[in-house]
């Protein structure tokens, strides 16, 4: 059985998808995700997740920054939109 890692997609990034949650195979490079996403959910990159923020393992990272890190099997990821206009600045830096 292949290692997968957990993704949660919370308000639009879940409406979008239709899904609450899914795996996604393991390992995966941090700033492999939205592509990876992005061939799933055509047109989620522009839509969706340049507007989020995104956590693993319970911590937000940011997607440039972290690029390099690894998405291990067993990890959970967090797809998390901003939840109010002031809120932008700050959860952008978390994504691509």
């Amino acid at each position: 059985m292949p290692e997968t890692f957990t993704i949660h997609y919370f308000a639009t990034a879940s409406q979008y998808t239709s899904k609450n949650t899914e795996s996604l195979p393991a390992p995966l490079k941090l700033s492999a995700l939205f592509g990876e996403l992005e061939q799933r959910y055509p047109g989620i990159a522009p839509k969706v997740l340049s507007t989020c923020g995104v956590s693993l393992n319970g911590e937000y990272v940011d997607i440039e920054e972290d690029a390099e890190t690894v998405i291990q099997a067993g990890s959970e990821v967090a797809i998390i939109p901003p939840q109010e206009p002031s809120s932008s600045a700050t959860i952008n830096r978390h994504c691509k």
